[in-house]
């Protein structure tokens, strides 16, 4: 019998150990009357992990319960690995988007790379096969040697796996502020398709019925992953290094396969990724969540050194792993299906009927926990927030130099292309990516349909800082505008909310008050929110980043047949629908003359979004218009630019607008390009397929060769890439 020296339940809470593991006294206290006396230490690593920031969401419980989460197509919300809904002829689409924010600071290539394997695994745990892939990043500014580093080595593993398993990756965005110096955002968005019949939940239920491990085996890995991705950045977080995971993308597509022929098999009970907290949080959520009891036989798993102990088994986040419970006496079909994938794979438990978490390693107990508080009573933590204190500055626009302006953000990184990161990237493995990266929301086709699915990934988190309600309520309305902008119809959405510490009332308040705003956003603009991911104490040094939450929303294409002549040529008119107003709270042109947002006035009317959004989509399916794209960061004349670029042709426009409202950022508005007036209300102001790029405005014009253009935003991030620091 192996024997493993820990510390014992007295040296635990003498020598306050909890703490090092991420318990505050109060919730040491808790486990402690949880379990009639003192919890030994794999018991209190257990707790530690499951009562996590990352795992429990004990800071953000109170505002996720704003989000609608049901409507008539969905079909499962948040509670599973991720979110279905139906979109016809019996078929789903089934995503979720997640943070791997940490890891990725530390380590950025395989940080990012298993964020990736991990977004896959929560689709495939569903029976759904994934078709895309989205990622949103942040970053410091690139003339800093560690934010290039960082850059390169994010791009690189989000390529580096997403390529190898062989989904494609369809859309995305980066952006670029000192506020993410050292703590870089990796947001990365799974979507899959499957039948309605087909769908799995994870749950273990049915007392003899068996526990299956598949994948890799376990290492030491990812210990305590959870915990550190529920804590500040400091000097010390290098020495956090062997809690970042490795990832295999060769085993993921092997497990994926694997998975998914599985899912056929009837007497499959239930499945569920090995994701943040490995194997502790799958067999205990699963047992929670069927109401039953679970025994794991820790001699069982398979293990990639000798001496790993019950601690490290249940803590450690080895990557490409899945747990199953199936039906007793059915065991050999499951096990030969892994085989012949050539993955571990091996009988670790049972499930009983005792609603207990219990484990052993070759008879000895290390563990002997009641389901239900384990995975249902961690602490929620209700505290007091309140706005931070400013002055409200309001800046002076009206002496700008317009060409300045324009060619400094039009090379700056977040305005610029992204095709020096979308480049590393296989946009159109599996041959069904109708629109790619570049410009536009991402659509795939549906195989052996008609029907194509629509997939959009967006931030504005200087908004959000600008104030904090209202900007919750225009990332959600940017990415609705996303899908409306390539004719789909918005279905529903999930989110990561990255934020600083929960514990600082400035930052706690901006938590409450965007997500409040966009759980408004969401109820008139019907799409509610069925999955998601919590991503906290984004702080370097006590440096909080901006409040960052990323909206990942889908939209379904009915008949694709429109988009064979989507796209606009030389001789169309471009038109403008919406007015433009003073609107600097938060954007670019405030960041590139002042620095720090003012906090200005900002509104969005939501009503109107839904009304534009109707009369937009309706022209778009009806062969109205050409193209149609959503004026955002930098406002009108950026996007004007990056449409130029984008399909290296001139464009002459005329607008009655001052220097400065060239780039106002105000939201609602759509560009549409169309041989003839599209949308009632909608303003001709130029041309398309002219030899230049005109924009005249009151008082002025900006006037450049095409090829100016094309070569300072295409080229602006490798430039940055490449300079000397």
């Amino acid at each position: 019998m192996a024997k493993f020296v820990e510390p014992t339940a007295t040296d635990i809470k003498l020598n306050q150990i909890y703490k090092e593991m991420g318990l505050t006294e109060a919730e040491y206290d808790k486990v402690c009357t949880i379990l009639g006396r003192l919890p030994n230490y794999t018991e209190t690593g257990i707790f530690s992990v499951m009562w996590s920031e990352h795992c429990s969401y004990k800071h953000s419980k109170p505002f996720l319960r704003q989000f609608p989460t049901t409507g008539e197509r969905v079909l499962m919300g948040p509670g599973e690995g991720a979110g279905v809904v139906d979109i016809g002829d019996n078929q789903a689409v089934v995503f979720k988007v997640e943070s791997h924010n940490h890891p990725s600071a530390i380590e950025p290539y395989q940080g990012a790379a298993t964020g990736v394997g991990g977004i896959i695994r929560d689709i495939v745990s569903i029976g759904a096969r994934p078709i895309q892939l989205l990622n949103s990043l942040r970053f410091g500014e690139l003339d800093s040697r560690q934010n290039q580093r960082l850059l390169k080595g994010v791009v690189s593993g989000i390529s580096g796996y997403g390529n190898c398993i062989g989904i494609p990756t369809v859309a995305g965005e980066i952006e670029f502020d000192a506020r993410y110096d050292g703590n870089p955002l990796v947001n990365a968005m799974c979507v899959g398709v499957i039948d309605n019949d087909k769908i799995q939940k994870g749950t273990a239920k049915g007392a003899g019925n068996s526990v299956i491990y598949v994948g890799l085996k376990t290492g030491r890995d990812g210990i305590h992953g959870a915990t550190f991705a529920s804590e500040e950045l400091n000097e010390t977080s290098e020495s956090k290094r062997p809690s970042v995971q490795i990832g295999d993308p060769f085993v993921g597509k092997k497990l994926m396969e694997a998975t998914l022929e599985a899912i056929t098999y009837p007497e499959l009970i239930g499945i569920q990724d090995m994701g943040a907290a490995g194997l502790t949080s799958s067999s205990s959520e699963m047992a929670a969540k069927g109401g039953s009891g679970i025994h794991l036989m820790l001699e069982k798993v398979p293990v990639r050194e000798s001496g790993i102990s019950p601690y490290e088994m249940m803590l450690s986040e080895t990557q490409e792993r899945m747990l199953l419970v199936v039906q007793k006496g059915a065991e050999q079909k499951f096990l030969e299906l892994f085989e012949r994938r050539e993955l571990d794979t091996a009988i670790i438990g049972e499930v009983t009927d005792t609603a207990r978490f219990v484990l052993t390693y070759e008879g000895e107990k290390y563990a002997d926990i009641p389901v239900q508080p384990l995975s249902d009573e961690a602490p929620v933590y209700t505290l007091e927030g309140r706005a931070a204190e400013y002055v409200q500055v309001n800046h002076d626009y009206s002496e700008i130099n317009a060409e300045d302006v324009f060619l400094k953000l039009l090379k700056h990184p977040t305005m610029a292309s992204k095709y020096w990161a979308y480049s590393q990237y296989d946009q159109q493995v599996g041959a069904n990516t109708i629109i790619k990266p570049g410009l536009s929301a991402g659509v795939t086709r549906i195989e052996g349909t008609t029907k194509a699915i629509a997939s959009t990934i967006d931030g504005e988190a200087r908004y959000v800082y600008n104030n904090p309600y209202i900007g919750g309520m225009m990332v959600v309305a940017e990415a609705y505008r996303n899908l409306i902008a390539v004719g789909s119809e918005p279905l529903a959405m999930t989110d990561c909310l990255n934020y600083g510490s929960p514990e600082k009332p400035e930052i706690y308040y901006q938590l409450a008050e965007s997500t409040r705003g966009m759980a408004d956003a969401c109820r008139a603009l019907n799409t509610p929110v069925v999955s998601g991911n919590v991503s906290l104490y984004n702080e370097t040094n006590g440096s909080a980043i901006f409040p960052t939450p990323i909206v990942g929303m889908v939209g379904l294409i009915d008949d694709i047949s429109f988009l064979h002549d989507y796209h606009p040529t030389a001789g169309d008119h471009i038109y403008i629908l919406g007015d433009t107003q003073n609107d600097f709270g938060g954007s670019q042109i405030e960041k590139l003359i002042f620095g720090d947002v003012a906090h200005h006035d900002s509104a969005i009317d939501l009503e109107q979004e839904v009304k534009y959004g109707k009369e937009v989509l309706s022209a778009i399916r009806s062969g109205k218009v050409s193209h149609v794209q959503s004026p955002g960061k930098g406002g009108l004349a950026i996007k004007l630019a990056q449409i130029a670029a984008y399909f290296e042709t001139g464009i002459d426009v005329t607008v009655e607008l001052t220097a400065a409202q060239l780039f106002a950022e105000t939201p609602g508005r759509y560009i549409l390009i169309a041989q003839d007036m599209p949308v009632k209300g909608a303003v001709k102001i130029g041309t398309f397929g002219t030899d230049k790029l005109s924009i005249s405005y009151d008082g002025g014009r900006i006037n450049h060769d095409i090829k100016t253009i094309i070569g300072t935003w295409k080229g602006a991030i490798k430039t940055c890439m490449t300079s000397a620091v």
